[in-house]
């Protein structure tokens, strides 16, 4: 099983506005990156995405160390996700989730390996961290 390292962030100026998404994979001695954006976005929209399509883009299963500043996206996928599944993607007061069609897009890419979340502190100076956020507020600059 081939084993990959993800970087991915989300840029978002006001919430909703301009938005942007980062991922740098690794695989071995290559680096992909992959970004993208949208002009009346959300921040967790945005960290959603870069998570969704750096696992939409990895051919066959993979093994992967997905790193992500976003507590809202690792919490969603380790600890709420099992739940909101349980109750047919509905919170604990029974309202459908925020993002549901992300979050079910998520869920699918998710299957198909075996992933480690991990949780970096937000500019502390992890560098693929910082490279993946650059990228994701500059792609957030081309939708202002």
């Amino acid at each position: 099983m081939k084993k990959v390292i993800i970087y991915t962030d989300g840029a978002c100026s006001g919430n909703p506005g301009p938005g942007g998404w980062a991922a740098i994979m690794k695989y071995k001695d290559f680096e992909k990156i992959v970004t993208g954006g949208e002009k009346n976005t959300t921040n967790n929209k945005m960290e959603l995405l870069a998570a969704i399509n750096s696992l939409k883009i990895l051919k066959g299963q993979c093994e992967v160390d997905m790193y992500t500043d976003s507590n809202y996206v690792k919490k969603g996928v380790t600890e709420w996700m099992p739940e909101w599944i349980k109750r047919d993607w509905k919170n604990s007061k029974k309202k459908e989730i925020k993002n549901i069609e992300l979050w079910q897009e998520l869920e699918k890419f998710v299957k198909n390996h075996n992933i480690t979340w991990h949780w970096v502190k937000a500019h502390s100076g992890n560098e693929l961290n910082e490279r993946a956020d650059a990228l994701a507020v500059k792609e957030r600059n081309k939708h202002m």
